[in-house]
């Protein structure tokens, strides 16, 4: 078995560094960061300019090609300075390229994929119903009614990164309610953000301020049949491939924020002297350094392994959810034990770990919570369901 990245791979991983430590090193990471509430557009242009907004797009479709490994690559690198703030490449990523190119038809794909390779277009997932959170279907009180041709909606959505930013919402609504499964009736749209009857409103939260998070007001928000996505009623059997890919592209932003929080741990410990010695030479703090490299190595081969898992078409649930537990714990743990390493500088807001905690603390809530994951791992397993 080879776990090494091929020769092709680790050159776009060494290119990737090299643009990251030029465009956005942490220090110019955590000054955007301050800008609560302001979406970091240049940033994001940077991006589409580097061509980083195709990754994973054929060529065929203005991509530069790629896939799931390949995203992996990118956002670990990126993610490694910018923690949560990757997540403007991440969300056009998996709401956008790929759920376009997994479900579009050809016509879609080549009305969307070219625009979505070169950044001029923004998506933002509207699954998540206000008062059910990982419970999207038996919470689902947004609606889709047949209208001359199209749909309209009416609902509302939360959680909505980027929606106030956004050109088109991958958006998750019931438009057939007599059903016999929960699971039944359920229809992707893209709706634009500017359609009449769409309402947008940032939430304030505890880190990746300016990466906006929102709440979505649908009232008789019509929605031509051009912009339904795959097949009307069975939106779920197909979200779960989007939802996979997500978890994986999240778990490796995970694993990026892991890999900053231990070179700025290694720096202080080589940096700091206590008692008329090293601080790296105390052992509790050796230990620390110790489970942060085990999490790290552990979260990368099973998100890459769920990566290639997907590209190859296998089943990668059960993978994607192990990939997303280890990592986003893993990253908590390291960047908390990393504040707690750095004293009471570790608290302060020059600093990069408590950036990195704050970031990293959301990826044990969503885009599934780690305890949802793990019933879903153990009824994959066999066990019965628990929820």
């Amino acid at each position: 078995m080879d776990f090494a990245l091929t020769p092709e791979q680790e050159a776009f991983r060494k290119s990737v560094r090299a643009w990251v430590e030029k465009e956005c090193p942490k220090d110019v990471a955590l000054e955007l960061e301050k800008q609560e509430f302001q979406y970091p557009h240049e940033l994001y242009r940077k991006m589409a300019d580097a061509g980083f907004h195709g990754i994973a797009i054929d060529e065929e479709y203005g991509g530069s090609g790629g896939g799931e490994l390949d995203q992996v690559i990118l956002i670990r690198e990126l993610a490694r300075s910018l923690g949560g703030q990757a997540w403007i490449w991440g969300i056009n990523a998996f709401a956008g390229a790929k759920s376009v190119g997994y479900y579009g038809t050809e016509e879609q794909k080549r009305r969307f994929l070219p625009d979505i390779a070169s950044g001029d277009k923004k998506f933002a997932i509207a699954v998540t119903e206000p008062g059910g959170g990982t419970d999207l279907l038996g919470a689902m009180r947004t609606t889709a009614t047949r209208s001359e041709g199209g749909w309209v909606i009416n609902g509302q959505k939360i959680w909505s990164t980027q929606a106030h930013v956004a050109d088109y919402l991958l958006l998750l609504a019931r438009s057939d309610k007599n059903v016999s499964k929960k699971t039944q009736g359920t229809t992707l749209f893209l709706v634009p953000r500017e359609s009449a009857g769409v309402e947008c409103r940032q939430i304030p939260k505890l880190g990746m301020k300016n990466v906006g998070s929102c709440e979505v007001f649908l009232n008789d928000v019509f929605v031509p049949d051009d912009l339904v996505l795959g097949e009307p009623g069975q939106a779920w059997y197909m979200l779960l491939k989007t939802l996979n890919n997500e978890r994986i592209v999240m778990s490796a932003l995970a694993l990026g924020i892991l890999d900053g929080v231990i070179e700025e741990a290694m720096r202080y410990l080589g940096e700091r002297e206590v008692f008329g010695k090293p601080l790296g030479q105390v052992q509790i703090l050796q230990h620390y350094i110790a489970d942060m490299l085990i999490a790290q190595k552990s979260s990368e081969l099973l998100i890459y392994e769920a990566a290639w898992r997907q590209s190859e078409g296998l089943d990668c649930g059960m993978h994607a959810n192990m990939a997303k537990i280890v990592a986003s714990e893993g990253a908590v743990t390291a960047a908390d034990r990393g504040i707690q390493m750095f004293g009471g500088m570790g608290y302060a807001l020059e600093t990069q770990m408590q950036r990195y905690w704050r970031d990293a603390r959301l990826y044990r809530i969503g885009p599934i919570a780690n305890e949802m994951a793990r019933n879903s791992i153990a009824e994959m397993a066999g066990l019965p369901r628990s929820f």
